[in-house]
């Protein structure tokens, strides 16, 4: 797979460190026990993302019986992702930013808009052996169905 090649259930997770708006940096590899949850969306403080971020923080609890660590992840800066998970009441929902290099992330898993300068509205699960087990791509405009990453995770070995 090349680097601007989407990822594909079975390939393995590249792994990547970035801060959240808290600060505090969010490495996948650390988190290697749990699935993880990575919720790709263009820009915060837009209406479609807004939605799919609380949905994540609405769905936390059911997302973490699962034992699935959800995380979202847009091209914004930490600055603006804490003005903004502090404006949606986000409080447990990690909002990493891959801010510089500009969408680099995005770019390992093959999703990044070059025409747009922001990542594809994706869902990306990567299970406990590292490897990529779901992936969905959606309409820019459209809020992810949580639902169906729920009722997969429900069925992951």
């Amino acid at each position: 797979m090349t680097v601007n090649e989407m990822v594909q259930p079975g390939d393995t997770a590249r792994n990547f460190s970035l801060k959240d708006q808290n600060d505090q940096t969010f490495d996948l590899y650390e988190h290697a026990s749990s699935n993880v949850l990575l919720s790709f969306h263009p820009l915060a403080w837009t209406e479609f993302c807004a939605a799919q971020m609380q949905s994540l923080e609405t769905n936390r609890e059911i997302l973490t019986s699962f034992d699935c660590v959800p995380v979202g992840i847009s091209v914004d800066s930490k600055p603006c992702k804490k003005e903004w998970a502090k404006t949606l009441g986000i409080t447990h929902t990690r909002l990493l930013c891959d801010f510089w290099p500009h969408g680099a992330v995005a770019q390992k898993y093959g999703i990044f808009r070059d025409e747009n300068g922001f990542s594809e509205r994706a869902n990306i699960i990567v299970d406990k052996n590292q490897k990529i087990v779901f992936i969905r791509i959606y309409p820019v405009h459209s809020v992810p169905d949580i639902t169906e990453v729920i009722g997969f995770l429900k069925n992951l070995k």
